[in-house]
């Protein structure tokens, strides 16, 4: 456990029960909502590569246009 991570819980410790309960349910969300967008980005990985390398050709093709926040 890092530092910082120890420091968390020992500060989580001397909370209320009912916020501890609820700090560690927003926890363990996280970490599974990171575990699944961690798996999705791995099973993306080629489709991502194709759409860079179309985005890439059409650059080279001159079929882009570069345009501001402001044109969106």
């Amino acid at each position: 456990m890092t530092k910082l991570l120890a420091e968390a819980f020992a500060k989580a410790f001397e909370l209320p029960e009912d916020l501890q309960d609820q700090l560690a349910e927003e926890l363990l969300e996280e970490m599974e909502w990171e575990l699944r967008w961690d798996s999705t980005l791995e099973g993306s990985q080629e489709k991502l590569e194709k759409l860079a390398e179309k985005a890439m050709q059409e650059l080279r093709a001159g079929k882009t246009k570069e345009i501001g926040l402001d044109d969106l």
